[in-house]
């Protein structure tokens, strides 16, 4: 069964005719007019009688043979003949003034040009006639097409049919995103949603209209909207640091029986990801309240584009979404690279989707497989390695150690040594705040990375600018406390928190990996880069909120249950080793630490040392680990 009614086929010809009659009809209509709105009403005229004949008779059938043609010719010059004639919006009206504007002054200019004037001459057209017809047509073909998008919107049968089922909303939000979101549903009715007023903090809007849909308070007059309104939902068009307030507002929609949904953020809608009708619910994301990061796409652009880039473990959170917005910059070849297939593939498939599968070169490997990477380097030659391959989930790292340090130590030395040798331009090694003081194996692997990166800029005749970055938490990877949350919400609970106050660093993956990027253009060679991570979280509060957020409460209807902190957990991840200095550096969410790396001379011994742990019983590998790092502190059990 058909989606919609197809749309007759018409040929250019037939589209160019259609456009010829309406066009020409208003053009003809408006020029006629003007004359007459000149040349009418003897009692005013100052000319002698031939005169004014001589305009009406002579000059106005000449004038139409040439003045009609002419905005015909610029309408179709500025686009008016490509677009869906019953569609008028802003710019197709600016594109219309723009063209009468050109047509205009052809027509005012010509008496001078030709030195042609008077009644009987062709192209000398009195100013007053042309500036009288500028403005007829303005409000003939402006009105002409408003008023087909209106008849259309109010008498087409599926406007009618989602007249029946409207839902009946208030926006939150009178901005730039609330306005927008309004005009989209007022015009494509399909959507189900119909808006009846608007709520915003700023009284100075309070008693206006934008679009005819009045702004009738503040969010505290959410109570009364049902009764009032009939609303049924509400749809927040916030800032994204709007966080406190997003709550608050949530709480008092939850008590009103009213559903919320929040439209996208300006930076989403500016970069063509989504648009302002693609509505979701409020995400435990809005509740962070951090302002989308300022990126230099020129410097990130320039670092990515026309260059081959390797991403490792290119099938998990961070690396599918490295993958994302390193292909939107137009790389010559993106190499995804991961160990589990059905992870790449659903990356890859996700890249294809979106339109890059002319770029992307998806390859299943082992970054601890040295004759596979070597061949991956020698076959692909990248300029730009972005290495987030990592075993990360602490309680499945703590009772097998010697997987850690394969992975997340050799397997980082192995990549590392090898984009030396193949003089990759710069290599971003994607670390954590679990590195610093560790208490876990997992923390404790990856500092050892991080230490092997410091050690091969050292590494003699090297070329490649290495690079570490640290942040904390992501919200929504793979094994975070959301996807569990969620999980256990969905099940009817409980949801387990391990410390009523045991703290954690979040950002989303998109920032993130924005500011990964952003750090490996100013990364200098032997750094080790922080985030800014705002203020941590408490996990039970962001528990609550989530139980909040989906409808229920928090140990009322979804128990809370405290299972106590789990082995090589903190109750507050820390920012800096003991003894690290850190200095600010171009970009105000990222940090450069200060610190004296590993000589590239004792590398060859340290890693050495890693390969004796690796096989050893797991206390002993701990221990043997402590040696190596030596901030480490092991859990023992």
């Amino acid at each position: 069964m058909p989606l919609s009614t197809p749309t007759p086929k018409v040929s250019p010809v037939q589209r160019v005719f259609f456009f010829f009659l309406v066009y020409g009809s208003l053009a003809a209509l408006s020029l006629w007019l003007s004359y007459e709105m000149r040349f009418s009403g003897g009692a005013i005229l100052t000319a002698a009688d031939k005169d004014v004949e001589g305009y009406l008779y002579t000059q106005r059938p000449h004038a139409l043979l040439w003045i009609v043609p002419l905005k015909f010719v610029l309408l179709g010059l500025f686009g008016q003949f490509r677009g869906v004639f019953y569609y008028f919006r802003l710019h197709d009206a600016l594109r219309m003034v723009f063209a009468l504007s050109l047509a205009t002054l052809v027509v005012l200019l010509l008496p001078f040009i030709s030195g042609m004037n008077g009644p009987s001459a062709t192209l000398g057209i009195p100013r007053s006639i042309a500036l009288v017809d500028f403005n007829l047509s303005l409000l003939l073909f402006v009105g002409f097409r408003v008023s087909i998008r209106t008849l259309r919107e109010r008498f087409t049968g599926e406007d009618k049919v989602a007249q029946t089922s409207l839902e009946r909303i208030a926006i939150v939000g009178a901005g730039n995103s609330g306005e927008q979101l309004a005009s989209d549903l007022l015009t494509r009715r399909g959507h189900g949603l119909l808006p009846v007023c608007f709520l915003d903090d700023n009284e100075a809007k309070h008693g206006l209209e934008i679009h005819g849909i009045p702004v009738v308070g503040a969010p505290d007059k959410i109570p009364s909207l049902a009764e009032k309104y009939g609303v049924t939902e509400l749809i927040l068009a916030l800032p994204a640091q709007s966080a406190k307030r997003i709550r608050e507002i949530s709480a008092l929609a939850a008590a009103s029986g009213l559903r919320v949904l929040v439209v996208p953020s300006m930076t989403e809608l500016a970069g063509g990801r989504v648009r302002a009708t693609d509505l979701r619910p409020v995400s435990v994301e809005d509740l962070l309240g951090r302002a989308p990061a300022q990126l230099d796409d020129a410097a990130i652009g320039a670092m990515i584009q026309g260059r081959t880039v390797l991403v490792t473990g290119a099938g998990g959170s961070i690396g599918q979404e490295i993958c994302r917005q390193v292909a939107l910059r137009q790389p010559a070849r993106l190499v995804m690279l991961d160990q589990c297939e059905a992870l790449l593939y659903q990356s890859e498939q996700d890249l294809i989707a979106a339109g890059a599968a002319g770029l992307i070169c998806p390859v299943v490997a082992d970054v601890t497989d040295e004759p596979r990477m070597r061949e991956v380097f020698a076959r692909h030659r990248p300029a730009l390695v972005l290495h987030a391959a990592a075993h990360k989930h602490v309680p499945m790292m703590e009772p097998q150690p010697g997987e850690a340090l394969k992975n997340n130590t050799l397997g980082t030395a192995l990549v590392a040594a090898l984009a030396s040798e193949f003089q990759v331009g710069r290599f971003v090694l994607i670390s954590t705040d679990k590195a610093i003081n560790p208490t876990n194996v997992m923390g404790a692997s990856k500092r050892l990375a991080e230490m092997v990166v410091q050690s091969m800029q050292g590494r003699p005749g090297n070329s490649t600018q290495f690079v570490a970055v640290r942040f904390g938490n992501v919200l929504g990877s793979s094994g975070s406390v959301i996807p569990i949350f969620r999980k256990q919400i969905a099940a009817g609970g409980p949801v387990t928190v391990t410390h009523p106050e045991v703290k954690r660093y979040f950002m989303t993956i998109p920032e993130a990996v924005g500011l990964v990027l952003q750090s490996a253009t100013q990364g200098e060679g032997g750094d080790i880069l922080v985030l800014e991570m705002g203020q941590p979280m408490k996990i039970v509060d962001v528990a609550r909120q989530l139980i909040e957020l989906s409808g229920f409460r928090p140990d009322i209807d979804i128990e809370i249950k405290f299972v106590g902190l789990r082995p090589g957990e903190k109750l507050v991840e820390e920012l800096q080793h003991h003894g690290e200095q850190y200095r600010t550096t171009k970009h105000e969410r990222i940090f450069r630490f200060v610190a004296t790396g590993t000589p590239y001379a004792a590398l060859d011994a340290l890693l050495l040392e890693v390969r004796t742990l690796i096989p050893q019983e797991k206390s002993a590998c701990k221990q043997g680990l402590r040696r190596l790092v030596p901030e480490y502190v092991p859990y023992v059990d």
